[in-house]
């Protein structure tokens, strides 16, 4: 991401995006937290995208270029962080799994008065305790270097119900299967199956913020069935796909 504006500080407070609507490439000086109450939200980097329906949220530290891009109707909640409080440790874009306690605490911390009263330190007190007790997701697409690797993910990224093999992929990129299998693992810190599933999901969470229906998304994203593409859903995200679009 070449081009950028640089924000020294992360703004706290509650932004609404429309489908499609992006925030161009851009940092801070500061950490953010990026919580979507609503729709589906996707951070871009030179590194990846990171991904998150209403039961996640984005850490995104601080100097890091990113992009936002809305799928539904986004309520997007921003919470800004000194560089100095690193709650997690983090140094990389990461997905956090939010509670329902920590939901609210992040509603009430954007949504409030920004004043610094007694009551809103203790807020920020007990939301960063529940950030440290947030467990990490894998719901990332990191982006392959080598040409044979990319031809691949390419490929699948227009046309996620491709059921090729890894092996009958490979003779499209001009590459061995123990080659492609390697590169996966090594460049993007997973199995090309485990790539693959975040890949689906990411094109599901997309269909199913604009009102596609759950057995359709499932046929389009390459699921062997409705039942199927359910059971990895609500493993990956703790809800059904049904009952995407009527969470709180």
């Amino acid at each position: 991401m070449p081009n950028f504006r640089h924000m020294p500080e992360a703004p706290t407070r509650v932004r609404a995006l429309a489908p499609g609507e992006s925030i161009d490439a851009h940092r801070h000086d500061d950490h953010q937290i990026v919580y979507a109450g609503s729709g589906v939200l996707a951070i871009t980097t030179d590194a990846g995208t990171w991904f998150a329906p209403g039961t996640r949220a984005i850490w995104i530290p601080a100097g890091c270029v990113h992009a936002h891009r809305a799928y539904g109707h986004l309520a997007l909640h921003l919470l800004g962080l000194p560089a100095g409080t690193n709650p997690l440790g983090l140094d990389a874009p990461t997905v956090l799994t939010v509670s329902p306690l920590l939901r609210e605490l992040i509603l009430a911390y954007t949504g409030g008065p920004h004043d610094e009263t007694s009551e809103r330190l203790r807020l920020r007190a007990v939301l960063l305790d529940q950030l440290r007790a947030s467990p990490q997701q894998l719901v990332q697409l990191p982006v392959p270097t080598d040409p044979r690797l990319t031809a691949v993910c390419d490929l699948l990224r227009h046309h996620p119900a491709d059921q090729r093999t890894l092996a009958a992929l490979a003779t499209t990129a001009g590459a061995g299967e123990r080659t492609l299998s390697r590169l996966f693992r090594r460049e993007l810190g997973m199995t090309f199956p485990q790539w693959r599933t975040q890949l689906r999901l990411y094109h599901a969470l997309r269909m199913l913020a604009d009102d596609v229906p759950v057995t359709t998304v499932a046929h389009r994203c390459g699921w062997s069935s409705t039942s199927a593409f359910i059971d990895v859903f609500h493993h990956a995200f703790g809800y059904t796909p049904g009952t995407h679009n009527r969470r709180p």
